[in-house]
């Protein structure tokens, strides 16, 4: 399932950061499959929060801890129609194009089994780690619905690296208008106790200046004061990879060659919108990076 190699304690505790961003809602009581009807009654509630996000766009974040690990949800409005968004991830390949905007995200492997579709991703601690350092997490693809009005799309793995578990991804849509769609992207994994301290410890330590987009109170300086810890992990973690979507589906726009360089570029502008939260490295350098897996893999996977 993945590849452990001699990392050291550090890059192994990075690696359980970046499971903040990937494992997706692991119990079934907390995330079950919804409907339409279902989806449309949450965009209504959230009608208010999401024109009035502090995000300035409509996009709303939730996120918590469980009793095994931690979930996250992100709540968007989108301006492309569901057949849009079915086209682009009705396939194991294209959640591997989409995935490997991340930056940490190196390599991605879609292939077709007994069992179904299959995206293997490999992933490091640090962008500016080799790929020889990169672990690999297989997640089972599956399109649970996709009719005109409903689209249901998950992922899930049962295990992964140090000591976590019970992945899962889950996407639903419906379209609300001519030309937008509510999107509903949520994500959860379970850790032990091992897992939990390490990330903990990398939070209060190396990753201490870390912040989610919650605000929870007003700073010393009178701006604003955003969560922290495992929650604010998970809510800069939802964010990215809400983006690498949208900057997915933004490739659409022009020729089947430049596509990959427009999604590259939509991903890092999209990212530093939130520079509080999401800067880590210059456009060169991400790009740089990027390049550079291209050339080794011959080809971004399609």
């Amino acid at each position: 399932m993945y590849k452990r190699t001699g990392l050291s304690r550090w890059c192994r505790v990075g690696i359980l950061m970046w499971l903040g961003a990937m494992a997706l809602v692991a119990h079934a009581a907390t995330l079950e499959a919804g409907s339409a009807q279902a989806l449309r009654e949450l965009h209504r509630k959230l009608a208010e929060p999401l024109a009035n996000s502090p995000l300035r766009r409509p996009v709303v974040l939730d996120s918590s801890e469980t009793d095994g690990g931690l979930q996250g949800d992100v709540y968007a409005v989108v301006n492309y129609t569901i057949e849009d968004v079915r086209r682009a991830l009705e396939r194991s390949s294209q959640w591997c194009e989409m995935l490997i905007l991340h930056i940490n995200n190196r390599r991605c492997r879609a292939e077709h089994g007994p069992g179904g579709e299959k995206l293997t991703l490999s992933v490091v601690p640090r962008y500016d780690k080799p790929i020889d350092q990169a672990f690999e997490l297989s997640f089972v693809h599956r399109v649970a619905s996709a009719t005109r009005d409903y689209l249901l799309v998950d992922l899930s793995a049962e295990s992964g690296p140090m000591g976590t578990s019970h992945y899962r991804v889950l996407l639903e849509a419906v379209p609300i208008g001519d030309r937008q769609t509510f999107l509903h992207f949520a994500y959860a994994y379970d850790h032990n106790m091992v897992a939990r301290l390490a990330t903990m410890a990398y939070l209060a330590t190396f990753g201490s200046d870390k912040v989610g987009f919650t605000v929870v109170g007003k700073a010393p300086d009178g701006g604003p004061e955003y969560i922290r810890g495992l929650r604010g992990l998970v809510e800069r973690n939802a964010m990215r990879y809400f983006l690498t979507l949208e900057a997915y589906l933004d490739g659409f726009a022009v020729p089947p060659p430049e596509r990959p360089e427009k999604r590259l570029k939509s991903w890092f502008q999209s990212v530093e919108k939130y520079p509080t939260q999401l800067h880590e490295v210059d456009l060169a350098t991400y790009l740089a990076v990027k390049r550079e897996d291209r050339e080794r893999d011959g080809t971004i996977v399609r």
